[in-house]
């Protein structure tokens, strides 16, 4: 999606360690025209999968994936990663570990809001090992719930994570695909 990666360009730091940081357009402050053009686009790849619910995971994917369900016309649940008073013990529960963060989270969602009737489309900001990407795909098994599709804003295609899941037979759709971030520099891989 050429207007994610003009503003990756335009707005994006990469910090040590190759994290690139887009904290002022994607996954801090949000801009919606661009999050509306991105929910087109995801749209626009996945509409003929029969969606009926698009899964994320809290906090950042939130805003993508409502973005891609106001044109899907579907519910947008997202997996949980505190605990909470309102969230039952009936949980559908897995672990994800951050690359960013260096920590490993339980993410949840209630049994009742993810069935084996669900068609899902799983939507995150960021794949890059595929570690939050396994847990949100082991919730959808764990419920018998199909993984229809998987949106990424942003994929690091130099580390193994859309690669996986692709080998494993999941459309997985980036927006953008970074081939390498190298003496503060992004480069896209050609498409």
């Amino acid at each position: 999606m050429k207007l994610l990666e003009e503003r990756i360009l335009q707005d994006g730091r990469i910090l040590p360690g190759n994290i690139l940081k887009v904290d002022s357009f994607l996954n801090h402050q949000i801009d919606p025209d661009l999050f509306m053009a991105m929910g087109q686009d995801f749209y626009d790849h996945f509409k003929d999968k029969e969606i009926t619910k698009i899964l994320t995971l809290e906090v950042s994917g939130i805003g993508i994936a409502f973005a891609a369900a106001t044109y899907f016309k579907v519910p947008v649940l997202f997996a949980k990663k505190s605990l909470s008073l309102t969230l039952t013990e009936d949980v559908y529960a897995s672990k994800v570990t951050s690359y960013t963060k260096k920590k490993t989270f339980d993410i949840r969602v209630q049994k009742n809001f993810l069935s084996d009737q669900d068609k899902v489309l799983i939507i995150d900001d960021f794949l890059a090992m595929g570690e939050a990407l396994g847990g949100l795909i082991d919730l959808c098994q764990q419920a018998n719930a199909q993984v229809q599709g998987i949106g990424i804003a942003i994929e690091k295609s130099f580390q193994p994570g859309g690669n996986k899941y692709r080998e494993l037979g999941y459309d997985v759709y980036s927006q953008a695909m970074i081939e390498k971030l190298e003496d503060g520099k992004v480069t896209f891989v050609k498409q």
